[in-house]
């Protein structure tokens, strides 16, 4: 982004600049041949075939000299914009022009098990996006079938997303009431599914209230209370319980109907902003049936690496930069052994909370994030310090002092914990 944005002040740049050149010589050349033409008359008035007179003469030779000026000025300022354009190719390979083979190990996608994975990423996210054709394509070429039982519930989610943008509630409350017992479980107060082995806890879904409150509110906004009253008996009386103030509220529109409605205190149920709401409502209880997380994973990885790149480029010009033999050499080439070694990024990438996947712990002694390898130690005290660090401060010594509190214990009761 902050490389689109350096291009685009130097296109904007451009811009101004032949608007400007434009508009100010149009004006000069303009007034010259304005005056050229006025100059011209009064010769031709004043001629009777005898030369032309002292004054007109003066006024002939400074015109020229004018115009010939504004040529001079205008070839110089035309260099100029020369300059100007030439800054806008530089200025992009200056931010585009990078080599991305040393921002990520190749060994992460080789491999056709790894292949096949990613095949399956890429297979998903254009069944949420109901890229159909290219899917299908994209699964006979690449072999993978699994995802063709998935295909269907795919087909009717973006049919009914479809519907939702163009207000046809009727599929979504079909859909809604057909999975009521799964979206409500039972008539439990949470939902729990597996999401990439975790478990994820949801109150309970009010899709179906949202989906019957915009059909309500509808009737009412075309004037046919009673209509929308038939509609509120018939629906409404299962979501009294736990939701009788949304049902209230409801009730009390109907002293307004048609264009009354816009003008009472009940104005706010017209907002189309719950049309937005209701599409991402529905597309989160659709995913969390399908037992996906509501955002795709391919976007969200696309997404993210968008924000790291910069950092990673960054970084590698820096270590391009550095002079053989200096301590700075020695401190990026810890770094790069860091990248090369394990499996995290070899300086601090900071992402939105809502692309963090992983544990957040980090140890206090080695600075480092835990990892599989690396887990999160407790130790008899109650502090938490990785393993590395305990297996660095008991090395040599039979017994370990915490290095937060004076108690002695014996490495070995230390126990690995879990967040």
């Amino acid at each position: 982004m902050e490389a689109c944005t350096a291009v685009d002040k130097e296109v904007d740049r451009v811009r101004a600049k032949f608007e400007n050149y434009a508009t100010s010589y149009e004006k000069k050349i303009q007034d010259q041949i304005n005056q050229l033409v006025s100059l011209r008359a009064r010769i031709s008035e004043s001629g009777d075939g005898s030369e032309v007179n002292s004054v007109d003469k003066t006024d002939l030779k400074l015109l020229t000299l004018k115009i010939s000026e504004c040529i001079g000025k205008q070839a110089v300022d035309h260099r100029d914009l020369h300059s100007t354009v030439s800054k806008v190719g530089k200025s992009i390979d200056r931010n585009f022009g990078h080599d991305f083979d040393s921002t990520y190990k190749e060994e992460f996608f080789s491999g056709p098990s790894k292949e096949h994975l990613l095949n399956e990423v890429i297979l998903q996210h254009l069944y949420r996006q109901g890229q159909l054709d290219i899917s299908e394509s994209l699964a006979q070429e690449s072999g993978i079938h699994e995802y063709k039982s998935q295909k269907e519930p795919f087909i009717e989610m973006n049919r009914i997303l479809q519907a939702l943008k163009m207000r046809d509630l009727e599929p979504a409350l079909l859909w809604a009431e057909q999975n009521r017992e799964a979206l409500n479980l039972n008539g439990k107060n949470v939902l729990c599914f597996e999401e990439r082995g975790r478990t994820t806890v949801q109150q309970k879904s009010t899709l179906e209230l949202r989906l019957h409150k915009l059909k309500f509110i509808n009737l009412l906004s075309e004037g046919d209370r009673m209509k929308a009253i038939q509609y509120a008996r018939n629906n409404f009386p299962r979501f009294v319980q736990g939701e009788e103030r949304e049902v209230q509220g409801l009730m009390g529109a109907l002293m307004y109907a048609g264009p009354e409605l816009e003008r009472s205190p009940y104005a706010h149920l017209l907002d189309p902003k719950h049309w937005a709401e209701i599409e991402d409502m529905f597309l989160r209880d659709a995913c969390a049936l399908l037992g996906l997380s509501i955002e795709s994973p391919l976007g969200v990885a696309v997404e993210a690496g968008c924000l790291t790149l910069p950092a990673l480029l960054n970084f590698k010009h820096v270590m391009t930069d550095r002079k053989e033999g200096t301590q700075g050499d020695k401190l990026m080439t810890t770094l790069v052994d860091v990248w090369n070694g394990r499996d995290e990024l070899p300086i601090e990438i900071d992402l939105p909370n809502q692309m963090r996947f992983h544990s957040v712990f980090a140890c206090p002694i080695l600075r480092q994030q835990v990892s599989d390898g690396n887990p999160p130690m407790r130790l008899i005290c109650g502090h938490v310090i990785s393993k590395d660090a305990l297996a660095k401060l008991s090395s040599s010594h039979s017994k370990l002092k915490c290095p937060y509190c004076p108690v002695e214990q014996n490495p070995a009761e230390a126990k690995k914990i879990v967040f």
